[in-house]
C-alpha cells in the first residue's frame, strides 16, 4: 500500500498545480463563460436530438417542434421499423468480443514490454503509435481481399459472419490497448512482482495475481476505447456484415434512408434510435469514469 500511495501522490500535485496554473492564464469569471460556452456547444445538438425523438414525424418534416405533441410513441415505433434490437445486440457482441480480445493481449504484451529489454523493444513500441495513423479506409480493400481468398480457397463462410469483424476490430483495439496498459505498467515497481517470483508464482501467476489487480483502472480504460471502435464503426461493418449480422451502427445508416407509407421520412424514429444506441456508452462511462481518469491519469505521468 505503501508503494501504492507514493506512486498517486505526485500526480495529486500535478493536478493541482495544472489547476493553478489554468487560474493564472484566465481569471475565474472566463473561466466560467468558457465552460459555460463549451457546455452549450455539447449539449445543444444533444438535446435537439431528445426533442426530435419524441416528435411526430409529421411535425420534424416541417421543421416545427411544439411541447404540446411531445410523445413517446417513437420509441415504441422504432423496433418495429427497423432491426434496432438485434443490431444492438449484434454490436454488443462484436464489439464486446474485440474489446476484451485486445486488453488480454494488450496485456500479455505489454507486460514482456515493461518487464525485459530486448532488442526491437523500442521500435515495437513506437510502431504501436504509427498503427493508429493508418487511416481505415486504407486497410478496407485489403482486408475485404484477403479474407475473400481464404474465403474461397478454404470453402468457409467468413464476410457476412462476426469472426471478420472482430478481427478487424483488434487490429486497432490491440496496438491501443497495448501502449495505455505500457505506460501504466511503467508506474508499478518491479519489486512487486519480483516478490511475487521469489513466493513461488511463475511469470504468468505474478501477472494474474499482482498485475492485473494494481492495473485494473488501465485495463478498464483499454476496454472502454477498444470497445468504442467497434462501437462506432460504420465502415468495416457496412462491408463485413450482412443482414443477419449488422451493427447497430449499419441499421441507423440504412434506416436513415426509411421512410412512412406516406413518404414521409422517419426522422423521430431514426432519432429514438440515435438516443437508444447511445445509452449503453454513457451508462458504461458513468460506471467507469473514475477507472478512466485513474488510468489515463497514472499512464500519462510516464515518458518513454
Amino acid at each position: 500500500m505503501a508503494v501504492t500511495t507514493g506512486r498517486v501522490a505526485p500526480a495529486r500535485r500535478v493536478s493541482r498545480g495544472v489547476a493553478a496554473d489554468a487560474e493564472q492564464l484566465m481569471s475565474p469569471w472566463l473561466c466560467r463563460l468558457v465552460v459555460a460556452v463549451l457546455a452549450v456547444v455539447v449539449l445543444a445538438p444533444v438535446v435537439y436530438m431528445l426533442l426530435l425523438s419524441l416528435t411526430p414525424n409529421s411535425d420534424v418534416a416541417i421543421g416545427a417542434i411544439s411541447f404540446a405533441t411531445l410523445s413517446v410513441r417513437n420509441y415504441v415505433d422504432m423496433w418495429s421499423a427497423a432491426p434496432v434490437a438485434a443490431g444492438l445486440l449484434h454490436t454488443l457482441i462484436v464489439a464486446g468480443s474485440a474489446a476484451i480480445a485486445s486488453v488480454v493481449v494488450g496485456l500479455l504484451a505489454a507486460y514482456p514490454l515493461t518487464r525485459f529489454d530486448f532488442v526491437g523493444r523500442g521500435s515495437y513500441l513506437y510502431t504501436l503509435v504509427a498503427v493508429q495513423t493508418v487511416p481505415g479506409t486504407t486497410l478496407l480493400l485489403p482486408l475485404f481481399a484477403v479474407l475473400s481468398w481464404i474465403q474461397t480457397t478454404l470453402s468457409v463462410n467468413l464476410i457476412g459472419s462476426f469472426w471478420p469483424i472482430i478481427v478487424t476490430y483488434m487490429t486497432f483495439g490491440v496496438p491501443l490497448s497495448t501502449w495505455l496498459l505500457v505506460s501504466y505498467l511503467r508506474t508499478v515497481p518491479r519489486e512487486l512482482d519480483e516478490a511475487a517470483l521469489i513466493d513461488g508464482c511463475t511469470r504468468l501467476g505474478a501477472l494474474r495475481r499482482v498485475m492485473v489487480p494494481i492495473a485494473l483502472p488501465a485495463i478498464v480504460a483499454a476496454f472502454v476505447f477498444a470497445f468504442l471502435v467497434g462501437w462506432n464503426d460504420v465502415l468495416f461493418a457496412s462491408v463485413f456484415t450482412n443482414d443477419s449480422t449488422q451493427t447497430l451502427a449499419v441499421t441507423l445508416q440504412r434506416f436513415a434512408n426509411t421512410t412512412a407509407s406516406s413518404g414521409i421520412p422517419l426522422y423521430g424514429e431514426l432519432m429514438s434510435a440515435a438516443v437508444v444506441s447511445s445509452v449503453p456508452v454513457v451508462v458504461i462511462y458513468l460506471i467507469v469514469q473514475r477507472f478512466l481518469v485513474h488510468g489515463l491519469g497514472s499512464g500519462s505521468m510516464t515518458g518513454m
